[in-house]
């Protein structure tokens, strides 16, 4: 007898998406039936007139990290905890969350050790997660031989991505940009031990120069933003990054690509047949540079800068035909009050309060849209990250043997966006008043419904960390 039946839906599999009964035992997806000939089940979950979806992976979140003190008037304040981002996560139908260890501040007092840092992330996340999780090692400035060799110890037990940055992100952030020998030794390690490297890729100098310049002649308000925070930079330290990952044979996946220029970039990379990779923000698919302008501006900014109008149709195609890979959210939840304390764009702060809207948006705006197929908003809400983070079929998929992680979709729901519908941790929300049509109805995670009819049914002591290994075909060429 199965443990949980999800009868009527029809479920989005490797195969594509018609009817099928998902029958679960324990933790494990064990039959895909054709409606009304699986066995009987201990509990029917009925999905009559719904999707049935993978389980959402979110590759990109910031989660109880202390921010930049430069955004906070030095004060220590530190972003939501795994228990409100990931809670607010599986109320959006993602199941699987992976979140970051920072070099010098998650591990601190002691050289830093890439295995460790994920180790002492586990110890935190550990009941406290509703969500299984994982975690991407980052590595900053000039790491010392020793921290470079604890890639490959923590590549061995089960972490297969680690983080870099080309920028500090802002003029009074040192320390963050990790230098291109650094970087090259980075890859070169990850090629080695079979790892994906990403990247927040902007070019630092360019940054830099621009904040004076603006200080200088007083126009350093948020408006101008993307005066600092340039495609043409992002552009320049994309193409940086490619030449030094196909020297170093390492596969590269571009956080938050902003707009065409560094779409271009990953695209030749990819036609080239290098294993590039790139990510979009539903907040840049659907914001622009224009949203500063409203009075409450600053709560819909990111750090590396919201884009001016017309890139974001570039991005939806991107997702659309291939070029981008994943949707993402580069989570960083605060309070409202610390989101608006800024005074200028060197002092305001970046961040995107998003988890739980992610596939909300992405189906709404994307599929609901035109702009993607119903197969290819489950490929960039579930299968292409769980491809890219090593987790790929346990999760990302609706097959046999794989996790019995799934999200049950209303595609007819029409709903306005209010804050009393979120879960996070927060007072405000970048998303309310957005009209979206579908909504998740339901959660699965490892066949436990956690979350139904708007009920938190889960705990948070059902996430565990996930050990990950990354597939050879997305280190060897475009793969997804």
């Amino acid at each position: 007898m199965l443990d949980l039946l999800v009868t009527g839906g029809v479920a989005v599999t490797p195969d594509g998406a018609r009817e099928l009964d998902v029958g679960i035992e324990g933790e494990t997806i064990t039959a895909l039936a054709e409606p009304g000939t699986a066995d009987e089940a201990r509990r029917v979950l009925d999905a009559s007139g719904k999707l049935v979806f993978p389980g959402g992976v979110e590759p990109h979140a910031h989660i109880f990290e202390p921010m930049y003190r430069g955004w906070t008037r030095g004060e220590d304040v530190w972003l939501q905890t795994p228990e409100g981002a990931t809670r607010a996560a599986i109320f959006g139908g993602t199941t699987t969350v992976l979140s970051f260890a920072f070099m010098a501040i998650h591990v601190t007092e002691q050289e830093f050790d890439a295995r460790l840092a994920v180790e002492h992330r586990r110890e935190v996340f550990t009941g406290r997660s509703y969500a299984d999780f994982a975690f991407h090692p980052v590595l900053t400035g000039s790491p010392s031989d020793a921290t470079i060799a604890s890639v490959a110890d923590a590549i061995a037990e089960g972490t297969s991505t680690m983080k870099l940055f080309t920028t500090d992100l802002t003029t009074g952030q040192a320390g963050v940009r990790i230098d291109n020998g650094s970087a090259f030794e980075v890859m070169k390690v990850c090629a080695e031990h079979g790892a994906l490297v990403m990247v927040h890729a902007e070019d630092d100098d360019l940054i830099k120069h621009m904040e004076a310049k603006l200080r200088r002649e007083g126009r350093n308000g948020l408006e101008n933003v993307q005066l600092v925070h340039t495609l043409m930079g992002e552009e320049l330290a994309v193409r940086a990054c490619d030449r030094l990952a196909a020297e170093a044979g390492a596969a590269l996946y571009i956080v938050h690509v902003g707009g065409r220029d560094p779409l271009n970039a990953i695209a030749e990379a990819r036609a080239a047949g290098r294993p590039v990779y790139g990510e979009a923000l539903h907040n840049q698919l659907c914001f622009s540079t224009e949203d500063y302008a409203r009075p409450d501006g600053a709560k819909y900014h990111i750090g590396m800068g919201l884009k001016p109008p017309g890139h974001q149709e570039a991005l939806w195609e991107g997702l659309a035909d291939g070029r981008l890979s994943t949707l993402a959210t580069d989570e960083y939840t605060t309070s409202f009050a610390v989101k608006m304390a800024g005074t200028d764009l060197e002092t305001t702060p970046g961040g995107h309060v998003g988890i739980e809207t992610r596939g909300t948006i992405g189906f709404s705006e994307g599929h609901g849209k035109g702009r993607l197929t119903l197969e290819r908003f489950v490929d960039v809400f579930s299968s292409n990250p769980a491809k890219l983070m090593g987790l790929y079929p346990r999760k990302g998929a609706i097959a046999v043997g794989s996790d019995a992680d799934l999200a049950v979709w209303d595609p007819g729901a029409e709903r306005t966006i209010a804050l009393d519908d979120l879960h996070h941790e927060s007072d405000y929300s970048p998303w309310e008043g957005w009209e979206v049509r579908g909504w998740p109805v339901a959660t699965v995670l490892r066949g436990k419904v956690v979350v139904e009819d708007g009920k938190l049914l889960g705990g948070p002591d059902d996430g565990r960390w996930l050990p990950r290994r990354l597939d050879p075909a997305v280190a060897s060429g475009p793969a997804v």
